[in-house]
């Protein structure tokens, strides 16, 4: 996957997560919507974890394909 797809895929699940918060406002959620919003939020924080390595490996010389996608523990326990 290279950064394009990446890029593609996190406007992906923006829009998804759009729809949801969107939904949340006429209605609250189901579980299984609530559910999902939760995962599309670690996935978010996990594919723009991966955007960020690709773009640092690449200003610093090194290879971005070698970049990897970060569990979502990981990305989830960052300190801000």
């Amino acid at each position: 996957m290279d950064s394009n797809d990446i890029q593609l895929h996190i406007e992906d699940l923006v829009a998804e997560e759009h729809r949801l918060l969107e939904k949340a406002e006429a209605a609250p959620l189901e579980a299984t919507d609530r559910q999902r919003l939760a995962d599309v939020n670690v996935q978010l924080d996990r594919y723009y974890d991966l955007l960020r390595q690709r773009r640092a490996r690449a200003e610093f010389g090194q290879d971005p394909e070698r970049a990897a996608i970060r569990s979502g523990d990981t990305v989830e326990k960052y300190l801000q």
